[in-house]
């Protein structure tokens, strides 16, 4: 039997690729009678999804993928006359490019709940997850279909309500898909380019590891501990921001982030933090940091 990540992807692949179809669908107003049909059938397949998102069986995968197979089916007849590959281009790119207004999804975990045992519990992965991590995405998408009410309607009266619960759940869902990243079995030290920037910028490894644990440890409340790159200045800096968004420096980059946020320790650590955040650095998942480095460094802004 597939494992239980493995159909939990599949599954948000569909969704994404529904609303990814749909909105293309819309925006582009294709003039096909046929295609009333397969809004419909997406549409529907979309509310299955929703309404089985969580408790489902594989009868239900097998039926999606068939489903799937089908209405991939009519897409080639009714563009058989030659558009369809041009079309399904364009549905491809427009999902790189955007995701629709208040369609955000929960980004499956790379790796099986309990993968970073000891260091973090697989009970502590699941809440955080499938719960904490969860209402991020749902938050978010109620503020920006809020906010395009709000611009449908000229009422502005809760504009800035909405404009800061999308600031928070934004930044907690945008955080917290960097989190699950960077984190794996290993620890240690990075190498090559990353590393040699480490030490350029804070004295040393260690010192960039005691700076990054402070911050960690000092952070007022509940939020993160951020390594980030900033293009003005062309360096690594180490910021600290409470909750998600409060007290956080615009026009940086995220590189590592660390929740210190109870939920993410309390349920194993209790109150020992400092504990939680030693152990963290047995887990951090330093490829995806240079690959973040990678490509935060093709942005480059006037330094002053």
């Amino acid at each position: 039997m597939l494992q239980r990540e493995v159909l939990d992807h599949y599954i948000h692949e569909v969704g994404n690729w529904c609303e990814s179809v749909l909105h293309i669908l819309d925006s582009r107003a294709v003039e096909i009678y046929d295609v009333q049909m397969l809004e419909y059938r997406i549409q529907t397949l979309l509310d299955r999804l929703q309404e089985n998102y969580i408790d489902y069986d594989i009868d239900f995968v097998y039926e999606l993928s068939n489903d799937v197979e089908s209405i991939e089916n009519q897409f080639q007849e009714v563009f058989a006359s030659g558009h369809y590959e041009e079309y399904a281009r364009g549905i491809q790119a427009d999902k790189v490019r955007s995701v629709p207004i208040g369609s955000h999804v929960l980004p499956p975990l790379p790796y099986p709940y309990e993968a970073l045992e000891p260091y973090i519990s697989k009970e502590i992965m699941q809440i955080h997850h499938d719960k904490h991590h969860r209402s991020y995405v749902e938050g978010l998408n109620k503020a920006e279909k809020m906010m395009e009410k709000a611009r449908e309607s000229g009422d502005y009266d809760l504009l800035k309500h909405w404009e800061r619960e999308a600031a928070f759940h934004g930044s907690g869902h945008y955080l917290h898909t960097i989190f699950w990243n960077n984190m794996q079995q290993g620890g240690g030290q990075p190498s090559g380019k990353l590393l040699r920037l480490l030490k350029r910028d804070f004295g040393s490894f260690e010192w960039f590891k005691r700076h990054f644990t402070e911050a960690a440890n000092r952070v007022e409340g509940s939020g993160w501990a951020l390594l980030v790159w900033s293009p003005r200045s062309g360096r690594l800096e180490i910021l600290q921001t409470t909750s998600h968004h409060l007290f956080s420096q615009l026009d940086t980059l995220v590189l590592l982030a660390l929740d210190v946020w109870e939920h993410a320790y309390y349920l194993q650590y209790k109150n020992q933090k400092d504990e939680y955040i030693r152990n963290w650095w047995h887990i951090v998942n330093w490829n995806n940091v240079a690959e973040r480095l990678a490509k935060a460094e093709k942005v480059e802004w006037q330094p002053y």
